[in-house]
């Protein structure tokens, strides 16, 4: 069973895949998962389902799903050093703020 963390990560947030089939690739995030420690990206780990007809998939066929990534394969992308980076939280004016670790400019 997983240890369950404070995901830093947050939905709309641009990551990249450091490890794994997708490494180096891109793409935003959708949902995050932090009971399971996992996160939804857009285009990343897509999977091919045979679905029968039913309500939601009236014809059925094969359908592609977006499935949960662990949150340990991505880090969030840093634009200005076009990399993966970690992230920080500092207090600024009693308010906390997260911030990239590397160059320590604020995530927007």
């Amino acid at each position: 069973m997983n240890k369950l963390n404070t995901i830093r990560i947050k939905k709309g947030d641009t990551v990249i895949v450091r490890a794994g089939k997708y490494k180096g690739k891109t793409g935003k995030v959708i949902a995050t998962h932090p009971s399971t420690n996992e996160v939804t990206v857009e285009g990343i780990n897509i999977i091919k389902r045979h679905m029968k007809p039913n309500k939601s998939y009236p014809q059925g066929g094969i359908i592609e799903i977006t499935k949960p990534i662990d949150i340990s394969k991505v880090g969030i992308y840093e634009p200005t050093l076009k990399k993966a980076s970690r992230i920080r939280y500092i207090d600024k004016d009693g308010v906390k703020v997260r911030v990239y670790s590397a160059s320590g400019k604020e995530i927007k």
